[in-house]
């Protein structure tokens, strides 16, 4: 009698069991952890220069706040209570859940970092090696921002305490819920914005010039200057249908409940959308930037 098939041997379609498939999901994963237990050393090992270089960043907090007491101030005793639905308090708290919003999805020497690994050759180090790039580049960042938030607590913390008068009362569960996946999904849309930018480089090689662009649309169409309800509505509608606003606009929004209740949940649902789209663009662009690269320096 023919021995019978081992447990939990069924087919997927794809030729692996599911003993196999489970084993290989288990590598990947312990692939993942590696690389950001190894990212995380890395970032620990200069973890005097890090922690003085987060500090350092709190420091325009002060003169953003002293800037927009200046803008609301008429004279020495009278204040303007409102300015384009926004008041004093308002913009100090959307200026800082604008700042969280960014620490999230900024991705400082990410697109630079990736061209410059082209350009040297330094990328065939992913290429030959059975290590996905998107994959070690997520958790590279998911790393950088792990440790930075760790210190950054404390001065977060200050902050927001001593302005906790400029905030609303305590927003409901349900944005709270909404305010944390716009902040993780904001991660992803940086992430996988800024990813893109950098493959760019498999084509034109330097990609600075385009990289400073970027930043500058980045800083103005994201909300991080100012609110983007405050522009004109037809500008401010058609960038509506762009990311940007995902990166610091739309998270600070959330949590002051300026997103209207019947429309929270399906922006919700286009944002992780728009997480879906570049994604599927990001892996096109590295399929194809493979394909002409000419593994050149290194």
């Amino acid at each position: 009698m023919p021995d019978s098939p081992p447990l939990f041997s069924v087919s997927l379609g794809s030729g692996l069991s599911l003993r196999e498939l489970t084993g290989e999901l288990f590598a990947r994963s312990w692939t993942s952890w590696i690389i950001f237990k190894t990212c995380v050393a890395e970032r620990l090992v200069y973890r005097g220069d890090f922690f003085f270089s987060t500090f350092v960043r709190f420091l325009p907090i002060i003169t953003q706040i002293y800037l927009w007491h200046k803008v609301y101030s008429v004279g020495t005793s009278q204040q303007i209570s409102k300015l384009n639905g926004y008041s004093y308090e308002d913009m100090v708290a959307y200026y800082l859940l604008a700042m969280v919003a960014r620490a999230f999805s900024s991705m400082p020497g990410l697109a630079s970092g990736i061209a410059r690994d082209i350009r040297d050759g330094s990328i065939k180090k992913y290429i030959i090696q059975p290590i996905d790039v998107l994959g070690y580049l997520f958790w590279h960042r998911v790393a950088h921002k792990v440790v930075y938030y760790i210190i950054a607590t404390i001065p977060f913390a200050v902050v927001f305490y001593l302005c906790r008068s400029y905030f609303p009362a305590m927003p409901r569960g349900e944005v709270w819920l909404a305010f944390v996946l716009s902040l993780m999904m904001g991660f992803l849309i940086g992430f996988l914005l800024e990813a893109m930018i950098g493959m760019i480089g498999f084509w034109f090689l330097e990609v600075g010039s385009l990289l400073f662009i970027y930043m500058m649309f980045n800083y103005f169409l994201s909300g991080h200057m100012i609110p983007l309800d405050w522009l004109p509505e037809p500008i401010f509608r058609a960038i509506e249908y762009l990311p940007f606003k995902y990166l610091a606009y739309f998270p600070a929004a959330v949590f002051l409940e300026k997103v209207p209740t019947e429309n929270l949940w399906g922006e919700i649902c286009v944002e992780f959308a728009w997480v879906i789209l570049l994604l599927i663009a990001n892996r096109h662009m590295l399929a194809r930037g493979i394909r002409r690269y000419g593994a050149f320096g290194g």
